[in-house]
């Protein structure tokens, strides 16, 4: 299920290094809070914090395992986002000609 896209949320939430890198950390792959700050070096609470954004903004999905949470990015609604900006930015193009036969088939 797609969040409602808005693209200066989408942009803030991808805009930060360390989000750019937990995003990666996550991608194809479940991982918990523990996990990202161990292949990051960085602290609990500003892994925790730079998720919520990511969270907010849809971008990673969430999975409850008794008191753990493991988070995965949420490649629908990234692919989704880069979409609404093609169709936004760059409607003469190629690419999103093809985005837009998507969408409507």
């Amino acid at each position: 299920m797609k969040t409602k896209f808005d693209p200066v949320l989408f942009a803030k939430a991808i805009s930060d290094d360390t989000r750019q890198k937990i995003m990666e950390c996550c991608c194809c792959e479940w991982c918990s809070v523990t996990e990202i700050v161990e292949k990051m070096d960085v602290s609990q609470p500003t892994v925790s914090h730079h998720l919520a954004i990511l969270r907010d903004a849809g971008l990673v999905n969430i999975r409850e395992e008794g008191k753990q949470t493991f988070y995965s990015l949420n490649q629908d609604q990234v692919a989704y986002c880069c979409g609404q900006l093609m169709v936004k930015f760059a409607p003469e193009e190629k690419a999103t000609q093809i985005v837009l036969k998507t969408i409507s088939s």
